[in-house]
């Protein structure tokens, strides 16, 4: 079995085995996050999360993420970035999208999977995203599913924690050198 192949099937996401192929080999659901330790590699899910995917899209291709620091790290939980003020308030100068969240039959927050940082209101998700360590079932069906890592994380494991007594916020953070897409 591929690589590719058994990070789908173990993903839990419930999109159609040739459908997930074909987006998984497809340039433009393909982003590449280079990163201090390694080149991640992260499927898109259009099909999961249009509006959130595009802001992905729009923001990549505006070099917005590019040297952005990873300001919240919580070890065994997730790696937040996308804020270029790094202090997990800032954004882009886009609007908020609406939340798009799935049921967890469709889409759970599994190790590699992608999601959007947002406030307490669901509707408030900008530009900052998550990378998650580990399964986090609370954030199932609360949270938009934007993507998942299919190679490089070991590179998303090596990223700096922050401090557990300031909720993750990390002192010098490692930061996004560059994020494109594949295509």
């Amino acid at each position: 079995m591929t690589l590719l192949r058994r990070t789908i099937l173990g993903s839990a996401l419930a999109l159609p085995a040739v459908a997930a192929r074909a987006q998984a080999t497809d340039p433009e659901n393909t982003l590449l996050m280079e990163l201090r330790h390694g080149t991640v590699t992260i499927q898109l899910l259009p099909d999961i999360a249009p509006r959130h995917v595009e802001r992905i899209r729009t923001l990549v291709r505006r070099g917005f993420y590019d040297g952005t620091p990873f300001h919240r790290v919580i070890e065994g939980f997730m790696a937040q970035g996308g804020d270029p003020t790094g202090r997990g308030t800032g954004g882009s100068d886009l609007p908020d999208l609406p939340a798009e969240f799935v049921p967890a039959s469709r889409a759970r927050f599994l190790r590699g999977t992608c999601g959007m940082a947002r406030a307490q209101n669901p509707n408030s998700a900008n530009s900052q995203f998550f990378i998650m360590f580990a399964p986090a079932p609370s954030l199932d069906a609360q949270y938009t599913i934007w993507g998942r890592v299919v190679s490089g994380m070991e590179a998303v494991d090596r990223i700096k924690r922050g401090d557990p007594g300031r909720n993750g916020m990390v002192v010098d953070p490692d930061r996004l050198i560059r994020a494109r897409m594949a295509g």
